[in-house]
């Protein structure tokens, strides 16, 4: 039985009350000019029973709405407490993940300073091999001087002539 329907009992069974104590008094007031005492003892104590009545179903609506509100209450604070456990574990998982960003931060930094050294190599490779180049064709040609001021990286041969990089572009066009 739910609070609701216990409080509506418990109003309509006060207002039967009310409609039976008024006739009660009626008959209270007959019998006491007719002077049926006996009648009015049997009457005194109907209405006494009807007030014990109402006054325990008044007690059970009570202990009804009280052991709602306490489960209520229980509920609530078990949710509190999920809540409050969920909080610890995000907050925990936030400082795992900031502390996994610092980590890859870190390794991105040694990665990027690894890659701008295998640059730096990979150009130092080029400069090698073209000296070496310069030297082997010193060495095969030894009439040609590869010192010789004419001797230019920024140029190329095209067409049997001796240009500007920028240049041969425009006359391959």
């Amino acid at each position: 039985m739910d609070a609701e329907h216990i409080v509506r009992t418990m109003v309509e069974f006060g207002s039967k009350a009310l409609v039976l104590s008024r006739r009660v008094w009626s008959l209270y007031r007959r019998e006491v000019k007719e002077g049926g005492r006996e009648k009015v003892e049997e009457l005194q104590g109907k209405v006494d029973k009807l007030e014990e009545e109402k006054v325990a179903l008044e007690k059970v609506a009570l202990e009804k709405a009280k052991e709602g509100w306490e489960a209520e209450r229980k509920r609530l604070a078990t949710w509190r407490v999920r809540c409050l456990d969920s909080e610890e574990k995000l907050n925990k998982r936030i400082g795992e993940l900031e502390d996994d960003y610092d980590d890859l931060k870190d390794k991105y930094d040694g990665a990027v300073g690894e890659l701008d050294d295998l640059k730096n190599i990979i150009i130092q490779e080029h400069i090698n091999g073209f000296e070496k180049g310069l030297r082997q064709a010193a060495f095969f040609h030894q009439d040609v001087d590869v010192t010789d001021s004419r001797f230019d990286v920024n140029k190329d041969v095209i067409h049997g002539n001796l240009v500007q990089e920028d240049e041969s572009g425009n006359e391959e066009a």
